[in-house]
């Protein structure tokens, strides 16, 4: 993913949703909402809240076009003339999936951009943002020989709660579709992405990558133990040499990576029968060929803990050559021995 540029809005509402369960209702607005003074501000909040490397689409099941949002959305693209009514249309939706009583009333925007950049092509978006938090600022002005202080409620512009951008581009699998939410972590966090979006994650190199390095961790961390007569510290350099492959590799294949990183033929045939457990478990795919994604590595590097914990006493980090450890017993227990050529 290059990345998103949005540079300009073309129009924006914004209506009142309130929580149903308290019967807070919801107030429309006719018109549009006057940004000229704001846009700058309004374009830093949206450029700076999405992580556009885990992009998702809109689906539905039995049929995409059954998706509200997705329908609502196309409209907008569509008649432009339609955008105020659409609007309300999501509005609508909003309200009705928001019953959790956790769910905070807020302004619900929807914005239209044009000319957004997204990889190198240039399409119009469509926004959907929610504010449920105020942040309290001081208002410092001059009055009379002096100067006044006050406080006032807004929204922090470096900081969206909820949002949605939709990209008018791959309609038929569900637009490319960005998504945020900084609240509700709980089950009440399902009414944004999954009941009112109904999103989910694109096949594109980052879910490929993501989800074939969380599959060789569970295979190493989990499944070889059961298998194998396998030691922490080869546990790790297996993990380490992983990474590394996805770190020195373009493209992956799953064939390649098997015969480079695991070698032992026994190990590779439970691997591949790990592989089709794995898949059905989680009910994802596990692609054999794909562009690498380089963001995806160094997320999933981070989870990728390279440390032997020792009781309570000792933590062991293997960044390096596993031959430079060795694991013993003696009289006084059981022990790890360690080569080294220099401190720092």
């Amino acid at each position: 993913m290059q990345g998103v540029i949005l540079k300009q809005i073309d129009k924006l509402i914004i209506h009142s949703v309130g929580n149903k369960n308290n019967g807070e209702g919801v107030r429309f607005s006719d018109s549009f909402s006057d940004f000229r003074n704001s846009e700058k501000d309004i374009l830093h909040l949206i450029n700076n809240s999405f992580k556009l490397d885990e992009l998702f689409q809109f689906y539905f099941i039995p049929e995409l076009t059954l998706n509200p949002v997705y329908q609502f959305v196309s409209v907008m693209f569509q008649e432009k003339e339609s955008f105020v009514g659409q609007s309300k249309n999501c509005a609508r939706l909003l309200y009705d999936y928001s019953t959790h009583p956790k769910i905070k009333g807020g302004e619900f925007y929807t914005v239209y951009f044009k000319d957004c950049i997204i990889d190198g092509e240039t399409v119009d978006a469509v926004g959907l943002f929610k504010s449920e938090n105020k942040e309290t600022f001081l208002k410092v002005f001059p009055k009379g020989e002096g100067f006044e202080i006050e406080s006032e409620k807004g929204i922090n512009i470096n900081k969206l709660d909820k949002g949605c951008l939709v990209f008018n581009t791959d309609k038929e699998n569900g637009y490319v579709v960005a998504i945020v939410d900084n609240t509700n972590k709980g089950t009440e966090a399902q009414y944004w992405i999954d009941d009112f979006l109904h999103v989910r994650q694109r096949k594109d190199e980052y879910y490929n990558t993501q989800n074939v390095l969380s599959f060789c961790k569970h295979f190493v961390k989990d499944e070889l133990p059961q298998q194998f007569d396998i030691s922490k510290a080869d546990q790790i350099d297996l993990l380490n040499k992983s990474v590394e492959f996805f770190k020195k590799k373009d493209n992956f294949n799953i064939e390649e990576f098997a015969n480079e990183v695991i070698k032992q033929p026994d190990v590779i045939e439970k691997f591949n029968q790990f592989k089709s457990k794995y898949q059905k478990e989680y009910e994802l795919e596990i692609a054999d060929n794909f562009v690498i994604s380089e963001n995806a590595v160094k997320k999933q590097t981070r989870i990728l803990k390279s440390v032997i914990k020792l009781d309570k006493n000792f933590d062991i980090y293997i960044h390096g050559d596993r031959n430079l450890i060795e694991q013993g017993h003696d009289e006084k227990g059981k022990f790890y021995k360690v080569y080294y050529q220099e401190e720092s």
